[in-house]
Formats: structure tokens, sequence, C-alpha cells
């Protein structure tokens, strides 16, 4: 273990190895509030960027997907929803967040289709070719090393699988951003205090934000994970960048 490196916890530095059990923290902190957090930060666009990624994803019937830093069963339960005989693996550091996914697939009567998992986006407990499709949304910013996390990504994927990132991104104009910014900065953290009753994790997550590589630079670390076909596509002006790869 590298003791004496150090990396970014929102615009904190923090040594490497502490980072993963800070961002647990957050998490299990936010999880019962997490997806009305989601609808309130992004006045519910949040939604159309994940069937945004359903479209250029294209499910197809019996495809197995691993959704990491999957939380409340978001994404997975839309790409059950479109392919039918499909099955999916929830996979997410933090115990609270897959809880609460649970309960929401059984509600939706998808529980049967669904597997969930407690494991890290650096070190998958999953065996080499065991899925069709890799997707993390809003998850990667917040993994330590992202490099070693599509090294997994790569690792897992049968040949001919699909990686599918969603993440915040870089608005590609100067106006924008800094308006996006003064939002960002002045307002999440408040809605955190008033809806979930914890600003600090919020003030965290807008700063993660802000620390994530923009789309040229991380469809470049796609790259060198060894994915081919490697494309972005920009969402309401780059708030947000859904990143594709596959495993040629």
């Amino acid at each position: 273990m590298s003791y004496g490196k150090t990396t970014h916890f929102g615009f904190q530095d923090v040594p490497e190895a502490d980072k993963a059990g800070m961002v647990h923290g957050v998490f299990s902190r936010v999880a019962s509030k997490y997806d009305v957090m989601n609808d309130a930060m992004s006045l519910g666009i949040h939604r159309l960027w994940k069937d945004a990624m359903m479209d250029w994803l294209a499910p197809r019937p019996g495809q197995r997907l691993l959704d990491v830093a999957g939380g409340t069963g978001d994404v997975a339960f839309r790409f059950l929803k479109r392919a039918s005989g499909a099955s999916a693996v929830v996979c997410d550091m933090t115990e609270p967040m897959l809880i609460e996914g649970r309960k929401r697939a059984e509600a939706e009567k998808l529980a049967p289709s669904l597997d969930w998992v407690v494991g890290d986006a650096m070190a998958l407990p999953f065996e080499d070719g065991s899925f069709d499709v890799y997707t993390i949304s809003f998850g990667i910013r917040n993994v330590t090393r992202i490099r070693d996390a599509l090294a997994e990504a790569y690792r897992v994927l049968k040949p001919g699988g699909r990686l599918m990132v969603l993440e915040f991104s870089r608005i590609p104009n100067d106006l924008m951003q800094q308006a996006y910014d003064l939002y960002s900065f002045n307002v999440i953290p408040v809605m955190g205090q008033v809806i979930a009753g914890d600003r600090a994790s919020y003030q965290y997550l807008v700063e993660s934000i802000r620390k994530f590589p923009d789309q040229e630079t991380f469809a470049s670390m796609i790259r060198d994970a060894g994915f081919g076909q490697v494309r972005y596509r920009n969402l309401t002006m780059g708030i947000a960048a859904l990143h594709s790869g596959w495993k040629l």
C-alpha cells in the first residue's frame, strides 16, 4: 500500500488510503434521502439523463449487466425494463444504499432479476469476462483511483462487452459554467441541509464534480484502459456526459 500518496476528497487533499472510508461515510449518511436529493439537485433532469443512457445503450434480451456504484438501483431497473430475460447485479460499497435499492426492487417487482453485492469498484468480486454490459452513473468521480476502476471494468466484461459511464462533466462555455458553479456551490449544500439534514456531504459532492476530468481527458483514460470505439455525448450543455467504450 502506498501510504505516502494523497488524493482529493472534494477540495481537500487526503491520504489515498482514507478516501474510500470518507466516501462511504458520505453515502451512508445520505442513503435514505439520496433519490429525493437527486430530484431536487437536478430538478428531475437526472431521470432524463438515465433514460438517454438507456437509449444509447440499447439493452438486448438476455444480457447480464453489472451496475457499479449502483446505489438504489435506478439504472439497473431501467435496464431490466427494456430487455426481456436480462439480469443485473448492482454493486456498491455502501450497504445502506443497497438496502434502499432492495426495497424499491421489491416494490417494482424486479427483485428476481437482481442481485445486490457490496464491493469496491477498484477490486470487483467477480470473475473475468462475467458481464455483457458495465455501467456506472455518478459514481466514478468518487473512486480513489479511476484508472484502477476502468481496468476492472475491462476485466469483468466479456469480449464484445460495453462500458457506459454517466458522470457530471464540464460545460464548454465559460459563462455558462460560471453560472452553474454559482448554483452548485450556493444552492445544493443548502438543499442538502434542508432535505437530508447534511450540508457537508453535499458540499463534498459539489466539490467532487469540479475535480473530475473533463470530457476529452476522461475519454483518453477509457482508451488507455484498453477500450475501443470510445465516444462521448454531452447532456444538458455538458453539465453531464455519457461515455461509451467497447471491449473489442
